[in-house]
């Protein structure tokens, strides 16, 4: 039943839903417009906030590169592909490979929203490959495990205000992990959607005669041909124990870091990635294969984030998002507080698509109205960070990196990713209201 009434989405968002840099246009117009008019604020002045952030995720960007580069590095090694075929072949039916992929990617998004994005694209790509199911529900399917992120081990709400120093503690203090991720109302919303996201993935599965499979010959990547020169240049691009002294030391680096009580980050991951991938490719013209390939897919990456930094801090500095979470919460009770941080900080992720970025905008609005109205500030933290994560399922933001690894456009999964987020929505609404 529900393939069926997911049909219409599907349609929708392939019908109307433009390409991801189109998008991105059209927010920033929007965006400026909404801050000229609302805000009233003067036009060169909104353009030049627009233009003066139009370079503030440079560095995120170039992480957000390395972890489709690294991640695919990494999974295009011998061994990898071994281990991501074995566990495939455990989705031997459409439904299995449905529900595999989904569950695989919820369990690495909890781990750490950058693992999760890399692991569950490859192994959606693993899949097509052994199984006839269709790729653009599987692609949706492993993308839609990013929703539980926020909730998980590496989100940054609850990890910032767990931080001694924050910019918060002289309201709410120092808030323990056991109050937010592991509470008892998060992992109980954790363990619901664990069931019920593979469930509605698997429920969305077109018939065969809708289904759009792809040539699994189109899905294998192109292999390292042997070269016959022998000269010192080619001994060194072959030499095994370069990579593997090299990826060894980095190896070793990583083991102290964790050693040391260092946590999981983007950068530790893309560093994990990296030396991985150097001691598993073997030698350093084998890696450098694979980067070319991979590197083929980040250009929406490297044109789409300049324009969300501009859009961010439009938003931030002429107090837009501040309104936008301010309006909505005067609606609040203290018993339905968390429900609207939750539907605000969902919207407010549509303009400022960072979990972070996102906090800062929005603790002074939901932090006081939590006090002032007695209700439970944990709770409303935790809201705020899963509405963050929630309409991540429509935004073509985060979903770059696991579109280029697949080879699909936003709009072969969007359709999808609308229905859960309209179910998860309701769920999340629901835990967050009542328990």
């Amino acid at each position: 039943m529900l393939n069926r009434a997911s049909k219409p989405f599907v349609k929708l968002v392939e019908r109307f839903l433009p390409d991801p840099f189109v998008f991105v246009l059209l927010l920033t117009l929007i965006t400026l417009a909404a801050a000229v008019v609302l805000q009233q604020q003067p036009v060169l002045s909104v353009i030049s906030v627009w233009g003066n952030g139009f370079w503030g995720l440079l560095t995120f960007s170039m992480q957000m590169l390395l972890v489709l580069v690294t991640g695919f590095m990494l999974a295009s090694t011998p061994l990898m592909k071994k281990l991501l075929d074995s566990l495939a072949a455990l989705g031997s039916s459409p439904g299995k490979a449905i529900v595999l992929v989904t569950l695989v990617s919820l369990m690495a998004s909890w781990i750490n929203w950058g693992f999760g994005l890399v692991v569950g694209a490859l192994f959606a790509k693993t899949l097509a490959k052994q199984t006839r199911v269709d790729y653009r529900l599987l692609v949706a399917s492993a993308y839609s495990g990013f929703v539980v992120w926020h909730g998980g081990l590496a989100g940054s709400v609850p990890l910032t205000i767990a931080t001694p120093g924050h910019f918060s503690a002289d309201q709410i203090g120092v808030v323990s992990t056991s109050q937010t991720i592991f509470s008892s109302f998060n992992l109980t919303l954790l363990a619901i959607l664990f069931v019920v996201i593979p469930l509605v993935n698997r429920l969305m599965l077109p018939s065969e005669d809708d289904s759009v499979i792809v040539d699994p010959s189109k899905l294998e990547d192109p292999t390292l041909q042997k070269s016959e020169s022998a000269s010192p240049a080619e001994k060194l691009e072959n030499s095994m124990p370069l990579a593997i002294l090299v990826g060894f030391a980095g190896l070793a680096y990583l083991i102290n870091y964790f050693i040391s009580g260092g946590g999981l980050n983007l950068n530790i991951v893309n560093t994990l990635f990296l030396f991985l991938a150097i001691v598993l490719h073997g030698t350093p013209k084998s890696l450098l294969f694979s980067l070319q390939q991979a590197i083929q897919g980040g250009s929406g990456i490297v044109i789409q984030f300049p324009f969300y930094a501009g859009i961010m801090a439009v938003m931030v500095q002429s107090g837009l998002a501040q309104s936008m979470s301010e309006a909505l919460i005067s609606l609040a009770s203290a018993d339905t507080l968390a429900v609207f941080s939750f539907i605000s900080a969902g919207i407010v992720n549509i303009f400022v698509p960072s979990g972070g970025g996102q906090w800062a905008v929005q603790a002074p609005v939901v932090l006081p109205a939590a006090l002032e109205l007695g209700a439970d500030v944990n709770k409303v933290a935790m809201a705020v960070a899963w509405g963050d994560a929630w309409t991540n399922l429509i935004q073509p933001f985060w979903a770059l990196p696991v579109l280029a690894i697949a080879g699909l456009r936003a709009k072969d999964i969007m359709g999808y990713c609308l229905v859960q987020l309209i179910i998860t929505g309701v769920i999340i609404s629901l835990v967050l209201r009542f328990m």
